[in-house]
């Protein structure tokens, strides 16, 4: 997400060598921090909205801390769902915190097929299949879930993505999905776009462009989907610089997927775009906060057991009546 780097799940936490780092939930990557490294630690600051607090959580816990809403509603819901799909599954930790009254068999499906070979355990029977989210290898109406935990925003065709999932999905069928918003790292994007105007005259892309909440309705929608939910989270993680910020970006193996990008950047051009993260985002206590902006969507596929609107005009109850309300109760 960096420096042409993009992290493709939901950062955990974890102590390596005296200095907490970021890591991605999907792959594992050894610490890129050098061992004794104890200034200056990486911290994640979550918002009150989503559970406010300084929080932080293990290795251990698989980013159990990062995924509070969709995992809310996996563990709350009273349905059990015989076969789900988790789309971007990476090592499969979205499985290792489900458990059979929610699931009773697991697809996990990613891109990557090396992912596979290091599969976190769950109780959950799973099984692997290396496939490309637009081209879904799977018939029709298959899934009674769909789950997607910070990988679409490697999808170079969204809409056929939406549409891929809503059409293996069963009529009634349910899909809930967290992915990186457009305000994700805007402190490196702005500050390395302002340090290559400086310094070269002109910039290009080194951050991948991520969609809109604005048009995330739109686009699920589009695919079929109803009864939409679509919220938004933020989770703020503070660096030492932004070199650390690019350190641990690249550690996740994920890179700048843009075709136009620039393949290198100048060393003046990066001495500037840290003097100008530090100037314009940096804290107080000398440390500086990269963003991640998340949204998580819920869409339904349509069966005719759902709810459904009331027809226009059917109301037997005035909203100008609303102002009337203690009155109207103190006669009942």
């Amino acid at each position: 997400m960096g420096q042409d780097h993009i992290p493709t799940t939901l950062p955990t936490y974890t102590q390596q060598h005296g200095c907490a780092q970021l890591h991605a939930c999907s792959v594992p990557f050894p610490c890129t921090h050098p061992p004794g490294c104890a200034a200056a630690p990486v911290t994640a600051r979550v918002p009150e909205a989503a559970g406010g607090g300084s929080s932080a959580c293990t290795q251990e816990d698989g980013g159990r801390g990062a995924l509070p809403r969709c995992l809310t509603l996996w563990r709350s819901s009273r349905r059990t769902f015989p076969l789900a799909l988790d789309l971007g599954s990476g090592r499969g930790y979205i499985a290792r915190h489900l458990n059979r009254e929610v699931i009773e068999k697991l697809v996990q499906v990613d891109i990557a097929e090396n992912v596979f070979k290091s599969t976190v355990e769950s109780e959950i029977p799973t099984v692997s299949v290396v496939a490309d989210e637009e081209f879904l290898p799977f018939k029709e109406d298959t899934f009674d879930l769909v789950v997607s935990s910070l990988s679409l925003h490697w999808v170079n065709d969204l809409p056929k993505a939406f549409r891929e999932i809503h059409q293996v999905l069963k009529p009634d069928g349910v899909f809930i999905g967290a992915m990186f918003g457009g305000d994700t790292l805007y402190e490196l994007r702005c500050s390395l776009q302002l340090a290559e105007l400086e310094r070269e005259g002109g910039f290009s892309p080194h951050v991948s462009p991520f969609v809109a909440v604005s048009d995330l309705g739109h686009l699920l929608s589009r695919a079929g989907f109803n009864t939409l939910t679509v919220d938004t989270d933020e989770i703020q993680v503070n660096y030492p610089g932004l070199f650390e910020v690019m350190e641990d970006l690249q550690g996740m193996g994920e890179s700048n997927c843009s075709w136009n990008r620039k393949p290198l950047l100048h060393r003046d051009t990066m001495l500037a775009a840290a003097a100008i993260y530090q100037e314009m985002y940096g804290n107080s206590d000398g440390s500086v906060p990269a963003t991640f902006q998340i949204f998580y969507m819920i869409g339904w596929k349509f069966h005719e057991s759902q709810a459904k609107p009331a027809q226009r005009g059917s109301a037997t109850v005035s909203l100008g009546d609303l102002a009337k309300i203690d009155k109207l109760l103190h006669e009942k």
